[in-house]
């Protein structure tokens, strides 16, 4: 298959026609990119056309390596487009791998949202996605050893009613959600004011749970963009009007993402996650979302997992399990993308001890 690639450079045309492609994700979205480009990244737009039809769009994030002369790209959750025809795949993969040696790039990464198969293990994959894989493991694709997103996770159909909604959860997570009502807590939405708060909130929940985030004026900058274009969310759980939960509810393409969410030591008797996230995924159904994503699931579904805990919450709403393809990488200089494979995960965990020292002193 031939395909025409044009870049796109403006807003308005890209989102339009993204949203309106097979896997099309918010980390594709204008807002996305633009949001990375003031943070060390250059976007670029790619639609892929046949005729005058686009098929196909990948947002590309370029970035140097530090003060390395060395160049990555990223298309996070991309490229989009229909996986079950084979030769607009291999197409698509051809034009990135080209631009990647024309750029001398230490490596290429895609994440594209294709599922492996539903439930924690089996299950049918969506159509064409072995062969995507074979695809990419023959053209010298690698799995990579830097999953930045999430592989796996857990969707909720929104086409459903909220009745079949609630009968398809756990019965622990229902009785929960009607707690949280009875015993006073209320969920609004949340504005730019609120997101000091609400960062204040996450911290402790990082603290908790022991994961490292970035600092707030990152998170800031991401969650104004977005709470201003409506492409984002901020739903706050009370007691008392004291700020007991929170999360951000990401929507692009019809699918609605739980992207982030925080909870403090007060009042977690009174379970108000349960009735915070109930409450997101109405509002989901209310915005004309057909599905919510529920943003991670383990990459080993048993107890030893780090995200077992958060896990079992998440399907108690009745969800399904989802596997994904995960990120792979094309490198063109494989004996350079070897070496900074096996240098790169001994310098993060030099500088995640470097920091905790530096937190404690």
């Amino acid at each position: 298959m031939k395909v025409r690639v044009r870049p796109v450079t403006q807003r308005a045309e890209w989102d339009a026609v993204l949203s309106g492609l097979p896997h099309a994700h918010v980390l594709q979205s204008w807002d996305w990119g633009d949001f990375k480009g003031r943070w060390g990244w250059q976007p670029v737009r790619w639609l892929f056309e046949q005729g005058d039809r686009p098929v196909a769009a990948a947002q590309l994030l370029h970035r140097r390596l530090g003060r390395l002369p060395l160049k990555v790209t990223y298309v996070p959750r991309g490229p989009a487009m229909n996986y079950a025809d084979l030769s607009l795949v291999e197409a698509v993969l051809e034009a990135l791998e080209v631009d990647a040696r024309a750029r001398h790039s230490l490596w290429l990464k895609i994440d594209p949202d294709v599922q492996l198969g539903q439930g924690t293990q089996g299950g049918q994959p969506e159509a064409g996605a072995n062969q995507v894989l074979a695809a990419l493991i023959r053209r010298g694709w690698r799995y990579s050893p830097d999953q930045i997103q999430f592989k796996n996770t857990v969707l909720i159909d929104l086409s459903l009613d909220e009745d079949t909604l609630l009968a398809a959860m756990k019965p622990k997570t229902r009785y929960n959600i009607r707690l949280a009502e009875r015993r006073g807590v209320r969920v609004r939405l949340g504005g730019p004011a609120d997101l000091a708060d609400f960062y204040a909130l996450y911290q402790e929940t990082s603290q908790r749970d022991g994961f490292l985030i970035r600092p707030f004026d990152y998170y800031r900058d991401v969650w104004s963009q977005f709470l201003a274009a409506g492409r984002a969310h901020l739903l706050l759980a009370e007691v008392d009007h004291t700020l007991v939960a929170g999360l951000v509810l990401f929507v692009f393409g019809g699918t609605a993402v739980y992207m982030i969410g925080a909870s403090g030591a007060a009042h977690r008797e009174l379970m108000p996650s349960y009735l915070l996230q109930w409450q997101a995924i109405r509002l989901a159904r209310q915005l004309g979302c057909t599905r919510y994503d529920m943003w991670g699931a383990p990459d080993r579904f048993d107890e030893s997992d780090r995200m077992w805990g958060v896990y079992r919450f998440k399907i108690g709403f009745g969800g399904q399990t989802v596997r994904g393809l995960g990120a792979y990488d094309y490198a063109p200089h494989a004996g350079l993308y070897r070496a900074y494979t096996l240098a790169m995960p001994k310098i993060l965990a030099l500088m995640r001890r470097l920091g905790r020292r530096h937190d404690a002193a």
